[in-house]
C-alpha cells in the first residue's frame, strides 16, 4: 500500500491527480480559470514565459476596433500579418537570451486565443524577458507575462489538429499551433531545427535493430535471390563487367602479357605457348657415347 505522498507523486499531472490541475500542467491554461475545482501550481521559475491574448488576427483586429463582423480577408494577407508578427517577438525576446522556440495559439477559447509561448536555452534569460516584458504595451494594449510550466510541447499541442482530424475546432483544450514556415524558423533560429511538430519530433525507438539474415551453404534461398536478379535471362549471359573480351582484360596489356617477366621461364626462354607453361620440365635426354655403341 502506498502512502498519500506516494500515490500523490504518481499521479501528479495526470487525470486521476483530484488535487492539481492536469490541464494547467500540460499546457498552462485552463479554460475554468480562477474557478477551477484543482489547483494551478503557477511556477516561480520556469525556462518557458507566456503572454496571453497577445496575437490578434486582422479580422480580431477589426472587430474590436469597430465593433462590426470583420470581411473577409485574404489568406496570403493574415500569413503575412502572422509572419510580421512572428518575427517581431521573436527578435524582442532575442535581446534577453538564447530562444529555442517560440509558438502562437489559433484556438478560438478565451484561455489560449493568442497565446505566445517562448521557451528560452536557461531560466536566466526567462527571467530577464519576463520582468522586461511585463506592463509594457503592444498594440495598444498592455501585456501580462508569467512562467508557465510548459517545457515539452510535443505533449501540449493537439496532434489530431496537426493531421488536420481534430473534431473539436478551435475550442479544443489542447493547443493548435501556427504553423511557420521553415526558412522563416531557419533564419531566426539559425543551427535550431525548425518547429517541434508530431511529425518531426517523434521519438526515435531506442529498441535494438532487428538481427540481419545469414545465409549459409544450407538455407540458402533460391527463389528470393532469383526474384531480386537484374540480370536479363539467358543461360550463358555474360556482363561487360567481368567479359575477358573487354579492353579492361585485353591480353596484351603488361598486366597479362606472356613475355612479361613474371611468366618467363627460369631460363630465360619464352614459354611457346598456354600448355608449355604450366608443363613439368621433360627429363633429360640419355647420351650415349660412341664406344658404347661398339
Amino acid at each position: 500500500n502506498m502512502s498519500y505522498a506516494e500515490r500523490l507523486a504518481a499521479t501528479y499531472g495526470t487525470e486521476k491527480d483530484k488535487v492539481h490541475c492536469p490541464f494547467y500542467f500540460k499546457i498552462g491554461a485552463c479554460r475554468h480559470g480562477e474557478r477551477c475545482s484543482r489547483q494551478h501550481n503557477k511556477p516561480t521559475m520556469s525556462q518557458t514565459i507566456l503572454i496571453p491574448n497577445m496575437y490578434q488576427t486582422p479580422a480580431q483586429q477589426y472587430q474590436l476596433q469597430t465593433g462590426q463582423p470583420a470581411p473577409v480577408i485574404d489568406r496570403a494577407q493574415s500569413e503575412e500579418h502572422l509572419l510580421d508578427f512572428y518575427e517581431d517577438v521573436t527578435s524582442e525576446l532575442s535581446k534577453f537570451g538564447q530562444v529555442d522556440e517560440v509558438h502562437v495559439c489559433n484556438n478560438l477559447g478565451d484561455h489560449l486565443m493568442g497565446n505566445v509561448y517562448a521557451k528560452f536555452a536557461d531560466e536566466d534569460g526567462a527571467s530577464a524577458a519576463q520582468q522586461a516584458l511585463h506592463g509594457r504595451f503592444y498594440a495598444k494594449r498592455p501585456l501580462i507575462c508569467e512562467f508557465s510550466p510548459v517545457t515539452d510541447f510535443r505533449e501540449a499541442r493537439c496532434r489530431q489538429f496537426d493531421h488536420g482530424e481534430c473534431t473539436r475546432g478551435g475550442y479544443c483544450n489542447f493547443m493548435h499551433l501556427y504553423k511557420i514556415p521553415y526558412d522563416v524558423d531557419r533564419r531566426l533560429f539559425g543551427h535550431r531545427p525548425p518547429a517541434s511538430s508530431s511529425s518531426s519530433t517523434r521519438r526515435r525507438s531506442r529498441s535494438p535493430p532487428p538481427p540481419r539474415r545469414r545465409y549459409d551453404n544450407y538455407s540458402y534461398d533460391r527463389r528470393s535471390y532469383s526474384r531480386r536478379s537484374r540480370s536479363p535471362p539467358g543461360r550463358y549471359y555474360r556482363s561487360p563487367r567481368y567479359d575477358r573480351t573487354s579492353p579492361r582484360y585485353e591480353r596484351t596489356s603488361p598486366r597479362y602479357e606472356r613475355t612479361s617477366p613474371r611468366y618467363d621461364r627460369r631460363d630465360g626462354s619464352p614459354p611457346s605457348s598456354h600448355d608449355d607453361r604450366y608443363r613439368a620440365p621433360s627429363p633429360p635426354s640419355p647420351t650415349y657415347d660412341t664406344a658404347d655403341r661398339a
